[in-house]
């Protein structure tokens, strides 16, 4: 009998301990599907300062062989972003393990599955971090009080400088969704909508130059995305603190499930959810 369950990991940050964890439930449960939301590696900054990253190589990517091994015909399909702290070099061996059927690399792509539209998008609103990768301008070319241009960050990557300074993610969604039916899409986000249980930091009080901060941190673009689009499901990641501060690691906008699966903690957290019946989703920690 095919699993009717879907999981959904993001945030790992190269925990060895998480990665274990999630192959552990993959092997013992055997999901049809895995989503996973970006922010898979260790640290972007270190990445940009030694320029290799093996942790791909030898943690992610051997992980995933072996379980293809071991469960044959029951290995999950997987869907795959990067996420902001993940450096863009990495595309080159994410997309060659996609070529061999490990998994399907889906940033700024649409894929069908079981009848559902399944999209990935990687960038988020601009940070006080200095890696700019996968940051973008939101809706217009503004920066948040405390947080650095996509204009003055580093790269991984060579990109023109037109391109950092008039793209943004309101234009990037335009583009990949167009006039397409949202009502059974499953979009893999790595940040979070704007005002939202899913994007709230502990910027609590503090302010830059006199400004207070907003403690409400993603994407205006994607929430205006999912209001006026409706997309079916959403997966989010990217604040770890955001469902401790407000106690929910999911949402609603209008008929829209929304969940996160970022977690401020030293466990994985895993959702578990069924595409037809998202209502029913839950999180476990791990």
């Amino acid at each position: 009998m095919v699993s009717d369950q879907y999981f959904f990991v993001s945030d790992l940050h190269g925990s060895v301990s998480r990665y274990e964890k999630l192959f552990f439930v993959i092997r013992n449960e055997k999901p049809k599907v895995l989503f996973i939301g970006g922010d898979i590696l260790p640290s972007g900054l270190k990445s940009i300062v030694s320029g290799t990253d093996d942790f791909l190589k030898d943690i992610i990517i051997k992980g995933f062989r072996e379980l293809r091994s071991d469960l044959k015909s029951e290995y999950p399909e997987v869907f795959i972003i990067l996420g902001n702290d993940d450096g863009k070099f990495s595309e080159e061996k994410i997309n060659k393990a996609a070529s061999k059927g490990l998994w399907s690399y889906i940033h700024n792509k649409k894929v069908e599955h079981a009848g559902y539209s399944i999209y990935g998008y990687s960038f988020i609103p601009p940070t006080p971090f200095l890696m700019k990768d996968w940051e973008k301008y939101d809706v217009s070319r503004y920066t948040e009080p405390g947080c650095i241009s996509p204009e003055d960050g580093k790269r991984t990557y060579e990109i023109e400088p037109n391109l950092i300074k008039y793209s943004t993610i309101k234009k990037d969604l335009e583009t990949l969704f167009g006039n397409d039916d949202m009502s059974k899409s499953v979009i893999l986000f790595h940040s979070p909508p704007y005002k939202t249980k899913l994007d709230r930091a502990a910027l609590d009080g503090k302010y830059i130059d006199s400004a207070p901060l907003d403690v409400h941190v993603g994407s205006i673009a994607i929430r205006e995305f999912i209001e006026e689009k409706k997309p079916f499901i959403t997966l989010h990641g990217h604040i770890h603190e955001s469902p401790e501060i407000t106690g929910s690691w999911k949402d609603k906008i209008g008929k829209t499930f929304m969940f996160s699966a970022a977690h401020d903690g030293q466990e994985l957290a895993l959702i578990k959810f069924n595409i037809k019946k998202p209502g029913s989703a839950v999180r476990l920690l791990l």
